[in-house]
């Protein structure tokens, strides 16, 4: 396979860490950089940083397993490669990697992340437009105010459950629940599956050993979803891709249905906890917000520049020989979009201490033509969810020392482990549950449709009663009262 030029630390005294210092341990085979590990772990922004001083706006890296890629460190690198479908694919077929025998085909936790799959994030050009229409028409159903509802009451449910206590771990009975109980219910999905769902996509993001087992029980969760629908369609995501006029297969709306999980589900439960940790820890922001010299969506996007929920994205795979960021790059090399560190390029912004509020021009969300298309559901529901979390405990602050706030990294993301916050006791409020999406017409074919059989219901977490929603032990805990 093509190797990428070794790292200046290798041959640089001034640089390179001798083999019995801790950082040694953060660089493979040539001095590059691993972009995984305890020293990635610690200080991702940091590393970003040196990598940026060594090498420039590319930089060479290993990814787990010591597989070899770019990642691109510049702004205008980032949206260069973005941008440029015909020099930088998505197709990871293009990989030489594939065949070198430089990644574990079978149990690499890359493979769910980096393997082809017949989805629009995979695509280019005509197929990627048809692919990626059907998606777009799937999220436009639902206008804004219906989602927002829909929001509204999940976020009521949920703090509900803990607004008597006075206290709260936020990560895990806030952050961590909206975002799935919202994309559950668009997709189709029952609401037992929210707690399965939600460690299934935190660990398989997070690079799991068991990434690639947990990535063949969604895709078998959502190939009975996908069998369900086809028999008896509703007014939810599945049922849309199903009837589109780009005519979507099985596999294709199965793998599209893991694509909004996996990436829906992480930006918006990482954004939220870091806007809310902004709240809880700076008083400052949170005086912004209550003087209103900043609201709250504005808060959203400096959040997006500073911290971006992905700080990693893959991939891209150059069809050509080329140079970019003044590396040499051959055919068939991957490369990852750093978009944390483009966010911080001093060559677009030379003080990153500057509070940007009405600028949408980060990388958060990527850009190009496979930006994210469900970026406004995501700040939908981080803007709805915080709003009424705040407006419910207007007194919420941490609950303990900010310094024992904890993070773990992945190579993509770095997650907030918990937020425990404590308020003024206050008595949850009665609302209705959210009415099920009256299903549309189905299409006349002179035979009555067939009945799906339910689907099982996975294991759940000891929080919840196995078999019976959130939404009905909620009901059941009203009518008791």
């Amino acid at each position: 396979m093509t190797v990428p030029p070794p790292d200046r630390t290798a041959t640089d005294p001034g640089l390179s860490p001798p083999p019995g210092c801790p950082a040694h341990a953060a660089t493979g085979p040539g001095g590059i950089a691993r972009l995984y590990g305890p020293a990635a772990a610690t200080d991702p922004m940091g590393l970003y940083e040196k990598l940026r001083a060594a090498h420039g706006p590319v930089a060479p890296v290993l990814l787990e397993g010591d597989v070899r890629s770019w990642l691109v460190l510049g702004y205008m690198e980032n949206r260069d490669v973005a941008s440029r479908a015909t020099q930088f694919s998505r197709d990871s077929r293009l990989w030489h990697g594939w065949s070198s025998g430089e990644i574990d085909t079978t149990n690499s936790p890359l493979l769910p992340l980096i393997a082809w799959r017949p989805d629009c994030a995979c695509a280019d050009g005509e197929e990627h437009q048809r692919l990626r229409g059907a998606v777009t028409a799937s999220l436009n159903q639902f206008d804004q105010r219906g989602v927002r509802r829909h929001v509204t009451r999940f976020a009521h449910q949920l703090i509900d459950e803990f607004c008597e206590d006075g206290k709260a771990e936020l990560i895990d009975q806030f952050t961590e629940h909206l975002p799935m109980l919202v994309l559950t219910y668009l997709l189709g999905m029952p609401d037992a599956y929210g707690p399965k769902l939600v460690r299934n996509c935190r660990d398989l993001i997070k690079g799991s050993a068991d990434a690639v087992a947990l990535n063949a029980s969604l895709v078998a969760t959502l190939e009975q979803l996908v069998t369900a629908k086809r028999a008896l369609p509703g007014n939810d995501i599945a049922s849309v891709l199903m009837t589109h006029p780009a005519r979507l297969s099985d596999e294709e709306v199965m793998h599209h249905l893991r694509l909004m999980l996996l990436a829906g589900y992480e930006t918006t439960a990482n954004l939220m906890a870091n806007v809310l940790r902004m709240a809880v820890v700076d008083p400052r922001f949170r005086g912004s917000l209550a003087g209103g010299q900043m609201t709250l969506p504005e808060a959203v996007e400096q959040v997006l520049w500073e911290e971006p929920p992905l700080m990693v994205t893959p991939a891209r795979w150059a069809t050509g020989d080329t140079t970019l960021g003044g590396q040499e790059i051959k055919a068939g090399d991957m490369l990852m979009l750093g978009l944390a560190a483009g966010n911080v390029d001093k060559a677009i912004r030379p003080n990153s201490a500057t509070r940007i509020h009405h600028n949408r021009a980060h990388l958060a969300f990527s850009t190009g033509t496979h930006e994210c298309p469900g970026q406004d559901i995501a700040r939908l529901i981080a803007d709805t969810g915080i709003d009424i979390l705040l407006t419910r405990l207007p007194d919420v602050v941490l609950a303990v020392p900010e310094e024992e706030l904890s993070w773990r990294s992945s190579t993509w993301s770095r997650h907030l482990t918990a937020l425990p916050v404590k308020f003024t006791a206050r008595t949850p409020e009665s609302r209705d549950v959210v009415a099920p999406l009256p299903a549309p017409p189905a299409p006349h074919t002179g035979t009555a449709p067939a009945v799906p059989l339910p689907l099982p219901e996975p294991q759940v977490t000891a929080r919840a009663e196995p078999g019976v929603s959130w939404r009905a032990r909620l009901m059941r805990f009203l009518r008791r009262r």
